[in-house]
């Protein structure tokens, strides 16, 4: 069977592997707060009509978005999942021959998504403490290059960039290449210096938002998220899509959401006090620790990744390796966190000295 060379030495995205039995799954960032009942009776409303189409213009949720961000219905762009959103606008603007730039590492999709649209990733090293290094992504552009993509807080590492360093970034930037910013964790972001993207749409043309209802609001099952932008950068975004594939569970359960948004976002700043005090705590046993800005913490394991991997998995916690760089925790169940700190305190132990994830001094 003739394939893609390309294609098929690509390594499929892996999903996080299941928590065992009475375990705690750490693995994909998830928000670990059930579904609110209004939110779960808005989604029972609409399962007698499964075996209808959804709508596909999903002008409800488009209208509602649109109203709260201040632009217009046709800057809004829906997509199961952000994800989805990604690989429409880079297959939107890049192809064979073409180059897309990201930080390194980060979300582990991006890859992918580059390599099925037929362009080649540029992929520029993340700084020592797990930041976006702008100058250098910057610099890595080319007349070959067709979009860039800055991801903050950036997974799997949890820093921000800030608003003063993107907004010295895109004047680098020329205005005819397509910029995504990724904030699929922007509501878990406390630190105030971190850009905040939808309000530079008016100032950068080439400019377009990604946020997603999986993290914070819940919905990862439902795989629902959207785009803020210029329309007609949306428009080829919509060509690129799978048509209906947005469904009207998912359309409902993000309205239902949003109108209960101030108890979700209770629930949101609960867990980026538990993120706050995880962090501190791995810090105290000898842990260096990105500023964690997600809903998730990095530690950076280096060659122990694997056997730390291991340890956490024998203690009942799945956590999400990344060999030979480190390993992303998701903040999860209380339960979970006095677990997850003895098994992380016998592994900093075990480190050998001079090793990179502990600290210096």
């Amino acid at each position: 069977m003739k394939l893609r060379p390309e294609i098929v030495s690509v390594a499929a995205y892996k999903q996080g592997r299941p928590a065992p039995a009475d375990g705690f799954k750490l693995s994909s960032n998830e928000n670990p707060y059930a579904p609110l009942p209004g939110v779960v009776d808005a989604v029972a409303a609409v399962l007698a009509d499964l075996n209808r189409y959804p709508n596909a213009g999903g002008l409800a949720l488009r209208g509602r978005l649109a109203e709260r961000h201040g632009v217009e219905v046709g800057q809004v762009h829906l997509g199961s999942g952000s994800v989805s959103l990604l690989s429409q606008l880079i297959s939107a603007a890049a192809g064979p021959g073409d180059k897309v730039v990201y930080s390194w590492r980060s979300f582990e999709a991006y890859p992918g998504l580059v390599t099925v649209a037929g362009a080649t990733s540029i992929r520029v090293p993340n700084r020592a403490d797990g930041s976006h290094d702008l100058d250098a992504m910057a610099a890595a552009i080319t007349d070959r290059t067709r979009v860039v993509i800055v991801c903050t807080p950036n997974n799997p590492t949890g820093t921000i960039v800030t608003a003063g360093d993107f907004e010295a970034f895109m004047e680098k930037v020329p205005r005819d290449l397509l910029v995504l910013l990724d904030e699929a964790y922007y509501e878990f972001v406390t630190n105030t210096s971190s850009v905040d993207g939808i309000p530079l749409l008016s100032l950068y043309p080439n400019l377009v938002v990604l946020r997603t209802f999986s993290k914070a609001y819940g919905l990862a099952a439902l795989r629902i998220g959207y785009a803020v932008g210029p329309e007609r950068i949306l428009d080829a975004a919509r060509s690129a899509a799978i048509p209906l594939s947005v469904t009207d569970a998912a359309q409902v359960a993000a309205l239902a959401s949003i109108d209960l948004e101030d108890e979700l976002m209770e629930r949101v700043a609960r867990i980026a006090m538990v993120r706050d005090d995880l962090r501190a705590r791995l810090i105290e046993q000898g842990w260096v620790v990105p500023e964690a800005q997600g809903n998730f913490v990095w530690l950076a394991t280096g060659e122990e990744t694997e056997s730390a991997n291991d340890a956490f998995f024998d203690a009942g916690l799945t956590v999400r390796a990344f060999p030979p760089e480190g390993i992303r925790i998701s903040v999860g169940e209380a339960a979970s966190v006095d677990k997850l700190l003895q098994v992380a305190g016998d592994i900093v132990q075990n480190l050998p000295n001079g090793h990179p994830a502990k600290r210096l001094g």
